[in-house]
């Protein structure tokens, strides 16, 4: 007499976990395994351990013809997670065990290993998020409960063993709610008391943190482009519990462990500049998420600017705007968030030393000119503010007296202060306002948009470029609690598109 048990759990399509149906039937005739509903390899093999894993946990594994439908059929199916509901359903349907009173509402999750052992899973997090929203139990590996430590009261049973799955299907241990850490105070290794001089530089990264505008910071090597990037994230607002929990997510499936004592850190990605398209902004058969979505709410740091491919620049300029990215691949099309801040550094020439005060640069005008147009121009539209990182004068260098510089806290404070003035008026950072709402929010009078004119012929602005200067002169209001943008606000904004001269 045949059998039947469903089971459930969810698949992982980009951010997405849509709920699948493990249905297992076992009927009469010739001995046979097969799992249908376009599992890939990994799934496929599935059939294997599921039989050693049953057998070594002192269970019988059925003689009959095993079908497993994961249902729906249209959506690919890949990894191991499934091999925890496959086992299951065939205890089920071969009334091995007994389904718990509210099977409806349990969801199983989990590789097993060849002697019955749960492993943990890669990309757990997005499923574990839709389904304490749906407030169902999670059955998971006693090795990803960690991802669960930013979702408060969610039903975890974690299990180290089949047998103990068993057992809880039996009534015997109950779900846990998952305790939530007190968020901790965030410590920074690197912070702007480090960093000698540089003060305009230190004034441009506070406007740029506070609105999160992008920024281009160039200058001969050794003038501090580098370190003062490293230390952008210790000055940038905390993350909120919600996007902590979606950065921890893009870094869930993508096989990547987030230490949660930097939960609530801006992330720092800064890939070398042979990183390859795919690379950047994420890919493959099945897509997973880029640099760019790994610095989801972050910065991503592109030193060496024009030493990367023409190519795997221009793939930024796409998310630069929209803040996410889109991946069509032929097995499934997925969007991941890529709401970052591009930092980028480069050096004037290609010896680095081009108008530094020295006779070290023998480039001429004409590498000069090709280097610099590596970077094509509608990328350099998108960057808010450029910034020329002038030399240390040995005169600070060799300062070793203990004067106070302020450090990233300070800074912080105030950024924070701007941020908050941005949220509480428009519910989003001066960086992603669209031009209806720079126009609203940034009125120009008589003397302003004559100031503007002039600057719009003379720098020959595109009508991108003259948005993000009224965005970063709001922001440079906003820092100053000004209620309008005032001229002074206006000439610093302006100052930071000269590399369009």
């Amino acid at each position: 007499m045949s059998q039947l048990a469903k089971i459930f759990t969810r698949a992982s399509t980009g951010l997405d976990a849509p709920v699948v149906t493990v249905e297992v039937h076992i009927s009469g005739g010739l001995p046979g395994f097969s799992i249908v509903g376009l599992p890939e390899g990994a799934l496929k093999e599935s059939k294997d351990r599921v039989r050693s894993a049953l057998i070594n946990s002192h269970f019988k594994f059925p003689k009959g013809r095993i079908t497993v439908s994961l249902a729906p059929a249209n959506l690919p199916k890949r990894g191991g997670r499934y091999d925890l509901p496959i086992a299951l359903g065939i205890l089920l349907a071969s009334e091995q065990i007994k389904p718990h009173a509210d099977m409806a509402q349990i969801e199983f999750y989990g590789e097993l290993g060849l002697d019955g052992l749960l492993h943990t899973t890669e990309g757990l997090l997005p499923a574990i998020i839709e389904a304490h929203n749906e407030q169902h139990t999670l059955v998971i590996p006693a090795d990803d409960y960690e991802q669960c430590a930013l979702l408060e009261q969610a039903k975890i049973f974690p299990a180290k063993h089949l047998l103990q799955v068993c057992e809880f299907l039996a009534g015997i241990g109950k779900p846990e709610p998952c305790s939530i850490q007190t968020k901790s105070q965030a410590t920074y290794v690197n912070d702007f008391s480090q960093v000698k001089g540089q003060y305009q530089a230190k004034r441009a990264l506070e406007v740029a943190a506070s609105g999160q505008h992008n920024i281009l910071l160039r200058g001969t090597p050794g003038s501090g482009k580098t370190m003062l990037a490293e230390r952008l994230p210790s000055i940038m607002p905390p993350l909120s519990a919600e996007k902590a929990l979606q950065r921890a997510s893009i870094y869930s499936i993508s096989g990547k462990v987030l230490d949660r004592a930097q939960m609530y850190i801006r992330a720092f990605r800064s890939p070398h500049h042979s990183s390859s398209a795919v690379s950047l902004v994420g890919g493959g058969s099945y897509p997973k998420p880029g640099e760019i979505s790994l610095a989801h709410e972050g910065v991503l740091f592109l030193d060496e600017l024009p030493e990367f491919p023409r190519h795997v620049l221009e793939t930024l300029r796409q998310p630069l705007e929209s803040g996410e990215v889109h991946l069509s691949r032929a097995q499934q099309q997925v969007t991941f968030p890529a709401n970052f801040q591009l930092v980028a550094a480069m050096n004037p020439c290609p010896c680095g030393y081009h108008g530094d005060g020295t006779s070290k640069c023998h480039c001429t005008q004409d590498q000069i000119h090709k280097y610099q147009l590596k970077i094509s121009g509608p990328l350099l539209d998108r960057i808010d503010m450029v910034l020329d990182v002038p030399p240390l004068p040995k005169k600070i260098l060799l300062d070793q007296k203990n004067k106070p510089i302020e450090n990233s806290e300070t800074i912080r404070n105030r950024v924070l202060d701007c941020y908050n003035v941005q949220l509480n008026r428009q519910g989003k950072s001066n960086d992603r306002l669209s031009p209806d709402e720079v126009d609203d929010l940034v009125v120009l009078d008589k003397n302003n948009r004559q100031l503007l004119e002039s600057v719009i012929d003379k720098l020959h602005l595109s009508a991108r470029a003259y948005h993000r200067i009224l965005k970063v002169a709001r922001t440079i209001a906003d820092l100053d609690h000004a209620h309008a943008v005032e001229q002074q606000h206006l000439i610093e904004a302006i100052g930071y598109r000269r590399h369009n001269g």
